[in-house]
């Protein structure tokens, strides 16, 4: 079997190349094992050369090394592919996705946990030709993650002088409101929506929450819709809905369980993040894959670690 690091030079707050490197060469000294690292070398770089390392169809353990991007990079590279199996080691800033496994996540990173670490298959979402291990988010939460690094080109403005700037900007001058058709296993609901979010994991956007109870291998998306409200409510509404409370508000919040879900826009393309890779479109469907992705990762992990029983 290979292990290959895919390492994302670019991903964190600084460089760490040196040491996912010596911990490769660690494992290939230990364990006797055939491993190779491959630095990504731009967006879409990781996907490309996973998908062509797994079309071999050589046994092949993948180790994303970087953030939910380079994550999700790997995922998009080895879905469907039954020799291939991925995990991650942690070096990014937000590294949502990890969140899943509760307090087993410490422990993703260090590779001597992994390597021989138990295989399970995840289920993902499947969102116009790519796929998204956590959550694909519509609306006003994509919108503000896309804008960041808009702001995040300026000389002025830090990482969190970006998010801050690409937040205001939102939430006092744009429209909460977007003209949508939402399609749920084939019911549509046409109204103004704030967002909706697609939930296959739990956590996005630095620890939100949108649906507690969401799964990663029951089969199921739960989708959360969301209705255009006052700038008032919303902010009443938005500690409630990262802590996965929406229930709280059913006049205009509710959560669907669907496997299809397609959403059509009357007015704007709609910006859609797909665990943090934002995509713009005017009509954006969403489709369950079961158990698509491989993954593999200490013993004893569990992927609804964090998750709450169904309100």
């Amino acid at each position: 079997m290979r292990h290959v690091f895919i390492i994302n030079p670019t991903a964190g707050k600084r460089n760490c190349t040196t040491e996912l490197m010596e911990m490769a060469k660690g494992l290939e000294e230990r364990h006797g094992l055939q491993v190779e690292c491959i630095l990504t070398k731009s967006p879409g770089h990781a996907a490309e050369t996973v998908r062509a390392l797994a079309a071999s169809g050589d046994s092949i353990r993948f180790y994303a090394c970087g953030g939910d991007g380079t994550a999700n990079e790997v995922a998009n590279g080895v879905v469907g592919m039954e020799n291939a199996a991925m995990t991650c080691i942690p070096v990014g800033t937000g590294n949502d996705f990890l969140k899943n496994f509760g307090d087993k996540a410490p422990l993703f990173q260090d590779a001597e946990n992994l390597w021989d670490g138990p295989q399970f298959p995840l289920d993902v979402i499947e969102c116009n030709g790519r796929c998204a291990l956590t959550i694909a988010c519509s609306g006003f939460d994509a919108q503000v993650a896309h804008d960041v690094h808009r702001f995040g080109k300026s000389p002025l403005l830090g990482g969190q002088g970006s998010y801050i700037a690409s937040l205001a900007v939102n939430f006092l001058l744009r429209s909460l409101g977007h003209p949508w058709t939402i399609t749920l296993d084939g019911k549509p609901i046409t109204d103004d929506f704030i967002l909706a979010a697609v939930c296959n994991g739990r956590y996005y956007g630095g620890g939100f929450m949108p649906v507690a109870e969401a799964r990663m291998d029951d089969g199921v998306l739960n989708t959360l819709v969301v209705k255009k409200v006052s700038r008032a409510t919303f902010l009443q509404f938005v500690s409630h809905y990262a802590n996965g409370e929406y229930h709280r508000f059913p006049r205009y919040a509710k959560c669907y369980c669907a496997k299809e879900i397609v959403i059509e826009s009357h007015g704007a393309p709609i910006i859609t993040c797909l665990d943090g890779e934002s995509v713009s479109n005017q009509k954006v469907s969403f489709r369950m894959a079961p158990g698509k992705v491989n993954f593999f990762g200490p013993a004893g992990c569990d992927p609804n670690a964090t998750a709450r029983p169904r309100p």
